[in-house]
């Protein structure tokens, strides 16, 4: 079986519990520590040994052009499916596997996830299992808004797509492996759910359906809490209590600190109080401002003396 040196990145979606924040950037392009989180995953793809990539785009997909280009300083080849109307995930990776290059496996990335699984294991696993397509899967506490799967040993014999009362608590994590007779399989041009349609099926015909279960770092960067959240998990690592991008500037008596990430150019004036948040780049915070868990758009002043919490400041409104 050839290795996997391709892929293709779902970031199609509208991101309705991104809102506001996704009202003028798709989901996947809301920063992460001063870079799209689609560049994360671009750059663990190619730690991995990926070589091109295919963006599956719809909702604002001229965003992701002008950022990306053809991925030459990415040192990824990376080209762009755009969807007219949205075709589901599995309508989406059939629209984009046209533009692929290589032959052999390809690897499918949801476009909010966050994860520390090694792909690496991942494509060794699907290799020596000779599976069909291998899922990417890890254990919650509360699986009622994942997919569930149901395994025996490796094999995965059943697939729930959110439901109330899940069988188990193993999910679907968001990163799979298909063989391409599998994904010819999809219809062209149509509406498809992986999730709803394809998995199932595949499992009911004896296809050899696997799960790799990892359980390192996860999550699902589906709503602004938990990018709040994916910002200070990052920022924990590195042991700093914030982070702050080249050309920012903060007054000494000024108070930072709960994984805030503080954007480039940005200024922060004295007094100032920030925890938990984001501050978009070029943004001035003025003095004594107070803010816990708020999301300031690049460019914004924040008055003197403004006390918030989870609000957002400087995003369109629709």
């Amino acid at each position: 079986m050839a290795s996997c040196t391709s892929a293709i990145l779902l970031v199609g979606g509208m991101g309705t519990r991104m809102q506001p924040l996704t009202f003028s950037t798709p989901k996947p392009m809301l920063p992460l520590l001063g870079k799209p989180i689609t560049e994360h995953q671009i750059l663990k793809a190619k730690v991995a040994g990926i070589t091109e990539i295919v963006l599956a785009t719809s909702y604002l997909a001229e965003v992701f052009l002008p950022y990306f280009g053809n991925g030459e300083k990415f040192g990824i080849n990376i080209s762009y499916a755009v969807e007219e109307s949205a075709l589901g995930t599995g309508g989406a990776i059939r629209n984009a596997a046209q533009l692929l290059k290589n032959d052999g496996p390809v690897m499918i990335f949801n476009g909010d996830v966050l994860s520390g699984h090694s792909l690496d294991d991942q494509i060794a696993f699907h290799e020596s299992r000779s599976a069909d397509v291998t899922l990417y899967l890890t254990e919650v506490e509360d699986a009622r808004a994942f997919g569930v799967v149901e395994m025996s040993g490796d094999r995965i014999t059943t697939f729930n797509e959110k439901m109330e009362n899940p069988p188990t608590n193993v999910i679907n994590a968001g990163c799979y492996i298909f063989n391409r007779s599998v994904i010819d399989e999809i219809p062209a041009a149509k509406v498809v759910s992986v999730e709803r349609e394809t998995f199932p099926a595949l499992i009911n015909r004896g296809a050899n359906v696997m799960g790799f279960v990892d359980d390192r770092y996860w999550l699902d960067i589906g709503n602004p809490a938990a990018l709040l959240k994916a910002t200070r998990d990052l920022i924990e690592v590195t042991g700093y209590p914030f982070m702050q991008a080249k050309g920012s500037t903060i007054d000494p008596t000024a108070v930072i600190d709960g994984g805030s990430y503080i954007g480039l150019g940005a200024k922060v004036a004295a007094g100032a109080k920030i925890h938990q948040s984001v501050i978009g780049d070029d943004a001035i915070i003025g003095e004594n401002v107070d803010l816990t868990r708020v999301f300031v758009a690049a460019g914004t002043e924040i008055v003197a003396k403004t006390t918030a919490e989870s609000e957002f400041f400087g995003y369109s409104q629709q």
